[in-house]
């Protein structure tokens, strides 16, 4: 499994961005996909998840609200709207897929074996 994700930049604080992660291998629909975020001097950081299923989705307290995680099975792609960015929103994110992950470990980045390259989010205040 190969995972690329994009869309990061430079933006100033309350503005969007949008992040996308394309996924290689034909079974995406099959894996949880989640988003994480390092900023400097910080460990990695769980940000959202969304399950195979699409039934539930997941944040940080941190981001719940502003933040939308979504995937499109059809395109191999995921998403993750963020809104009314903060400062403390720069980071670069990561996005992260595993096959079987249970609820209780869908927050933890040891759950996941396949890591995109990451990209990096600038928020000015």
């Amino acid at each position: 499994v190969q995972l690329q994700a994009s869309g990061g930049g430079l933006v100033q604080a309350g503005d969007s961005l949008r992040l996308s992660c394309a996924a290689s291998g034909p079974t995406f629909s099959d894996r949880v996909m989640a988003w994480f975020r390092q900023a400097p001097g910080k460990e990695r950081e769980f940000v959202a998840a969304i399950p195979r299923s699409r039934s539930a989705t997941y944040y940080a307290d941190s981001v719940k609200g502003r933040f939308t995680i979504s995937r499109d099975n059809a395109k191999n792609t995921l998403y993750l709207q963020m809104n009314s960015l903060k400062p403390e929103d720069t980071a670069v994110y990561y996005c992260a897929a595993d096959t079987s992950i249970i609820t209780s470990s869908i927050r933890r980045s040891n759950a996941y074996r396949y890591w995109g390259q990451g990209t990096l989010v600038t928020v000015s205040s």
